[in-house]
C-alpha cells in the first residue's frame, strides 16, 4: 500500500474492528477473535508506517477542509510513530489480558467494552498522526468521548461519579484552554495550524507575555497530561475495570496527553521561542511539584490502584518537564519516558487486576502472604516497579538519565535533585508491595484463599510477564530508538550528541 493508504488504514481499521465486534456481540469467541486479529492488523500497519519514517519518509494524508482554513490532514513523524507503535502494540497485549479479566471477573456489557476500546484506539491513532492542531484536537476529543463509557462501565454510583469527573475535567480543560490556544495560534500564525519543523510560531512576532500566556493555555489545556491542579480526574477514573485503567495509564489516554504537550513544544513553539518564553520556567516548577507531591500522596494510599494512579500522575510530569527543558537531552528523555513508562505501568496495573480477579483484594495491607500463592504476578510487579524507580537494566533508567543531563545542560541544576527524590519516593511506595506479599499473614491467620477456583486466569498472568520482559528489551534498544527520534530534535541546538554513555 502507498503511504497515504497506510495512514488511512491505521485510522479506519479500529472502526472496522468496532463494527465487527458489534456484529459478533452475541458470540464471545468470535467477538474477541475480531479484537485480537484486528489489533494485530493495526500494529502491522503501524510498523510499516514506522519503517517508512525510519527511512526518512514522512507519510501524509490530506482528507479535506471541514471549513475553509481548517483541514483534516495527517503527517507521521518520528515522535508520532513512537506513540503509535506503543499504543497499537500494547493494545494487542491488553486485548489478550482483557479476555482473561473480563471473563474471569464475569463483567457485564463486554461487547460495549470492546467496541469503545477500539474506537479509543482510532482516537489515539488520529492524535499520533495528526498533521495540524485542528486534526489533533478532533481526535483528542474522540479519545475522551470514547473512553467515557469505559470509565462508567460498572454502572454503579461510584462509576458514574468517576466518569462525570473524568468527562467534565477533560472536556472543560480542552474546550476552555486548549481550544482557546489553538484559535489564538491560528490568528498569530497567519491562519495556519500546521506542525512545522522548528516551530510554527518561530517566525511570528510574539511578545514574551503573549508567548507565556499561550504556553500556559496549551499545557494546562491538555488535561490528559494530568499536571496539577488538573490531575484529579485520573484517581477518580480508577473505578473502571483494570483493563481500562491500563488503557488510561499506559496505552492511549495519558500518553496522548503528554505526547500532545511534547508535539506542541517541538512543532508549534520550537526550541528558540520556548527558551525565550518566561512561563516555561513556571511550568517546569509545576511539573517538579507534581512529581514530588503526587508521589507523597501515593505513599498514603492503601488501595493498590489508587497508589498506582498517583504514581502515574508523578511519572507523566517527567514528560512535561522534558518538553519544557527545550534541549536535546531533555526532549529525548521525555520521549523515552512515553515508551518506558507505558510498558512498566501497564504491567503494574495488569498485576493489580490479576490479584483482584483471583482474590477480590484491592488494599495493599490485605496482601500479606499472597506472593507465595501468586509468585509470577508479583515477579512481574517487582520488575516493573524497578523500572519505574529507574534501576538498570530496565527501560525506566534512560529517561531519568537523559532528563538529568538535559537539566544540567540547560543550567537547571536543581532538577536532578527532584528526580533523585522522585526515585527514592518510588522505592518507598512501590517496593513495599511485593515485599509485603512475601511475608506470612500476621499471627495464625491463614493465607487468603482464591475467590476464583484456580486463581487468576492464565491470560492475566502471561500478559504482565510479557510486558515486564519488554522493560528489559527497551533498555537495550535505547540506541536505535534515540537514532529513530533524532530527526524530531534536529532543530534543538543544545549538545548535538545524544547523551548516552
Amino acid at each position: 500500500m502507498t503511504p497515504d493508504m497506510l495512514i488511512a488504514a491505521a485510522l479506519i481499521l479500529p472502526l472496522v474492528i468496532a463494527a465487527g465486534i458489534a456484529a459478533f456481540g452475541k458470540f464471545p469467541n468470535l467477538r474477541e477473535g475480531v479484537t485480537i486479529i484486528g489489533s494485530i492488523a493495526l500494529f502491522a500497519v503501524v510498523v510499516q508506517l514506522t519503517m517508512l519514517v525510519s527511512s526518512g519518509a514522512r507519510p501524509e494524508l490530506y482528507v479535506g477542509e471541514a471549513i475553509p482554513g481548517l483541514a483534516f490532514a495527517f503527517k507521521l513523524e518520528p515522535l508520532g510513530a513512537l506513540f503509535a507503535v506503543v499504543a497499537s502494540g500494547l493494545w494487542i497485549v491488553n486485548s489478550f489480558y482483557s479476555i482473561g479479566y473480563m471473563r474471569g471477573n464475569r463483567e457485564r456489557n463486554q461487547t460495549r467494552f470492546y467496541i469503545c476500546f477500539a474506537i479509543a484506539l482510532c482516537g489515539a491513532m488520529g492524535v499520533a498522526m495528526s498533521g495540524n492542531l485542528f486534526t489533533l484536537f478532533v481526535f483528542y476529543e474522540i479519545l475522551t468521548l470514547s473512553t467515557y463509557p469505559l470509565v462508567a462501565h460498572k454502572g454503579d454510583a461510584a462509576a458514574q461519579r468517576g466518569a462525570r469527573i473524568y468527562l467534565l475535567t477533560l472536556l472543560g480543560t480542552s474546550i476552555g484552554f486548549l481550544l482557546t490556544a489553538i484559535m489564538w495560534t491560528w490568528f498569530l500564525a497567519g491562519q495556519r495550524l500546521d506542525f512545522v519543523d522548528g516551530g510554527l510560531l518561530a517566525t511570528a512576532e510574539i511578545s514574551p507575555i503573549v508567548a507565556s500566556a499561550l504556553l500556559l493555555l496549551f499545557v494546562f489545556g491538555v488535561g490528559k497530561a494530568a499536571l496539577m491542579p488538573f490531575h484529579f480526574w485520573l484517581p477518580n477514573a480508577m473505578v473502571a475495570p483494570t483493563p481500562v485503567s491500563a488503557l488510561l495509564h499506559a496505552v492511549a489516554v495519558v500518553k496522548a496527553g503528554v505526547f500532545t504537550v511534547m508535539k506542541i513544544s517541538i512543532y508549534i513553539f520550537g526550541d528558540e521561542l520556548l527558551q525565550a518564553t518566561p512561563s516555561r520556567e513556571f511550568i517546569m516548577i509545576v511539573a517538579c511539584f507534581t512529581i514530588v507531591v503526587a508521589s507523597l500522596i501515593a505513599l498514603t494510599k492503601d488501595n493498590l490502584k489508587a497508589r498506582l494512579a498517583y504514581s502515574t500522575i508523578s511519572q507523566l510530569a517527567y514528560v512535561v518537564l522534558g518538553a519544557m527543558l527545550a534541549d536535546r537531552a531533555g526532549v529525548l528523555g521525555g520521549s523515552l519516558q512515553i515508551a518506558g513508562h507505558a510498558v512498566a505501568k501497564i504491567t503494574l496495573f495488569m498485576c493489580a487486576g490479576a490479584i483482584y480477579v483471583a482474590t477480590g483484594l484491592t488494599n495493599i495491607s490485605d496482601m500479606r502472604g499472597l506472593g507465595r500463592k501468586m509468585p509470577l504476578v508479583f515477579i512481574a510487579f517487582f520488575i516493573a516497579a524497578l523500572s519505574i524507580i529507574g534501576i538498570p537494566p530496565l527501560a525506566g533508567d534512560w529517561p531519568k538519565y537523559e532528563l538529568m543531563q538535559g537539566a544540567i545542560d540547560r543550567g537547571s541544576d536543581w532538577v536532578p535533585f527532584v528526580l533523585i527524590l522522585s526515585s527514592l519516593l518510588n522505592i518507598a511506595y512501590l517496593l513495599p508491595i511485593p515485599i509485603l506479599a512475601l511475608m506470612p499473614p500476621p499471627g495464625s491467620k491463614p493465607p487468603k484463599e482464591f475467590k476464583r477456583p484456580g486463581g487468576a486466569p492464565w491470560l492475566t498472568v502471561a500478559a504482565p510477564l510479557f510486558t515486564a520482559g519488554l522493560c528489559f528489551v527497551l533498555f537495550f534498544m535505547v540506541d536505535p530508538v534515540a537514532d529513530f527520534l533524532a530527526p524530531a530534535f534536529a532543530t534543538v541546538d543544545i549538545d548535538p550528541e545524544v547523551n548516552i554513555p
